[in-house]
């Protein structure tokens, strides 16, 4: 049983859109559109959301996402009306609607509970907002913070490979990378990423031609590194 996806919109071309996206990803998942008012119009529907939730519950769970504050309330109204059973296993989650709507997505393809669905969706938070504390986005510290310490000498394994895709790891081989990444137990990174986070992949702007160094500390994880490298060199069967 997977974690099913409702997406809420104030426009059903929105949400329809973006199923539409996340499906190329995530095929076996629940991905229903809650887009719109009843009649067409922009906004959100009560009637619509109640039947998004139950059309996404196959017994995994259903994590919500939506676009603006009152496709919130709506969503809120919905779960009130649920019973007590069926609210424990849904949930709304505080995240940008498209970037954390595929991230969701792919983590319920994945197998991830409603616990990992949602620390997939807020990771676009952390990814995409840049820090105000001392680091930019890719962690390194900025003008004027203070250097951390010297990195311990890596003693792990890694492989350099080049991106061969025209236009280089974009959602679909990003996402089939974060399938692969997420068979396998140990910690793995690309270009110091977690391999299992969409966001984070995609955020790194591989373009073709690009390296990506695929590593891990854990001595279990030479098996997934060779796997991962090879899948990138394979140039996920559009090179």
């Amino acid at each position: 049983m997977t974690v099913g996806i409702v997406l809420v919109s104030h426009s059903a071309l929105i949400a329809e859109g973006l199923v539409q996206l996340a499906r190329q990803m995530a095929p076996n998942v629940a991905l229903v559109a809650a887009g719109g008012t009843d009649d067409g119009g922009i906004g959100t529907s009560f009637d619509r959301v109640t039947a998004a939730i139950a059309d996404a519950d196959s017994g995994g769970g259903v994590a919500i996402l939506c676009d603006l504050g009152s496709a919130i309330l709506t969503a809120e109204t919905a779960l009130d009306f649920l019973d007590d059973a069926a609210q424990a296993s849904v949930r709304i989650i505080d995240a940008p609607l498209v970037e954390g709507g595929v991230a969701a997505a792919v983590a319920a393809q994945t197998g991830s509970d409603l616990d990992g669905v949602e620390a997939a969706a807020r990771s676009a938070v952390d990814i995409f907002v840049a820090p105000r504390t001392g680091t930019d986005q890719a962690g390194a510290a900025t003008p004027g913070s203070q250097a951390s310490a010297p990195a311990a000498p890596f003693t792990g394994y890694s492989r350099s490979v080049t991106i061969l895709n025209r236009d280089g790891l974009h959602a679909r081989p990003a996402a089939d990378f974060v399938k692969l990444a997420s068979t396998f137990a140990p910690r793995v990174t690309v270009n110091g990423r977690d391999a299992k986070s969409l966001l984070a992949i995609m955020a790194l702007g591989l373009v073709r031609g690009k390296i990506a160094e695929i590593a891990t500390e854990d001595p279990a994880g030479r098996e997934a590194v060779d796997a991962l490298a090879d899948l990138v060199e394979s140039g996920f069967g559009e090179a």
